[in-house]
């Protein structure tokens, strides 16, 4: 009912899922990820236990393949599901129950490995690491390029429905993500996956610009308030306040809670100037 692969980046330790199925809200059952643990990808007749007692298991340090025999033992369903596990070192674990709906099947490679159960054949699964493999960029990148690889293959033979992207950072809190988006239905959950993907990293590398934002923004495709907001910020960080004041102007006669915004705002440490533009501009 469903295909998806797990990934890791070995050079920034990141952990990743990708799904796409026809069924509903996919995102909320299929991905799971911890930072420095592991990651899961676990469906058909979904049991969510598989995602959050896996992830237990390998923070307890067991292997995947140990975790993912002991979760089966337990499971009277097991011939039913399909699951995919990688702890942060890379070693890996699959299962696919006799009773999963065909074509069903796995592989793996280096750093990934892709399942699928309920599609057209088994290039479904193949396509999704071959792409993988040949995809440079980031990892969310990559794992959403897979989908779209086992989707020209012919996908879930239903038809389409949800579709999610999960990554974990290298190390950090459990609740911690790099990104984490979802497209609970729709003929096009994948092309509206990337969109938002796509617009995920827009802001993320704004937020870490030193410079310039406003301009990687537009290019980016940004919306046009947040494009100038973002010019805000660069003319306040550059000591520009006089064109920093020209656009505070002009978002005030829009809206005149934005000075209250950004009178709070000054008070983060991360944005050390705006206090002194807001002092200057009385």
């Amino acid at each position: 009912m469903t295909y998806s692969i797990i990934g890791r980046d070995p050079g920034t330790g990141e952990l990743g899922v990708a799904v796409q199925s026809q069924a509903f809200n996919t995102g909320a059952a299929v991905p799971w990820a911890r930072p420095g643990v592991g990651a899961v990808a676990t469906q058909s007749f979904t049991n969510r236990g598989y995602g959050w007692r896996g992830l237990e298991q390998l923070a307890a340090g067991q292997s995947p393949e140990a975790a993912l025999a002991e979760l089966r033992a337990t499971d009277e369903l097991a011939p039913f599901r399909q699951v995919g596990m990688m702890a942060a070192d890379g070693s890996v674990a699959q299962w696919t129950g006799d009773y999963c709906v065909p074509a069903a099947g796995g592989t793996r490679g280096e750093n990934w490995l892709a399942q699928a159960n309920m599609v057209e054949s088994s290039r479904v699964w193949e396509a999704m690491g071959e792409r993988f493999t040949a995809t440079t960029g980031l990892l969310a990148e990559r794992l959403v390029a897979a989908l779209e690889a086992a989707e020209a293959e012919g996908g879930d033979w239903r038809g389409r429905g949800g579709a999610a992207v999960l990554v974990v950072p290298g190390e950090g809190e459990p609740w911690d993500r790099v990104v984490d988006l979802r497209v609970e239905e729709g003929d096009r959950s994948l092309p509206e996956l990337r969109r938002l993907l796509e617009r995920a990293l827009a802001y993320r590398e704004t937020n870490r610009a030193t410079s310039g934002s406003a301009e990687i923004g537009a290019r980016r495709g940004l919306p046009d308030r947040h494009v100038r907001l973002l010019a805000l910020h660069d003319a306040v960080a550059e000591d520009r306040f006089d064109d920093a004041d020209a656009l505070l102007t002009e978002l005030e006669g829009e809206d005149g809670r934005w000075l209250a915004y950004l009178r709070s705002l000054a008070r983060h440490p991360e944005v050390p100037h705006l206090q002194r533009f807001l002092d200057e501009r009385r």
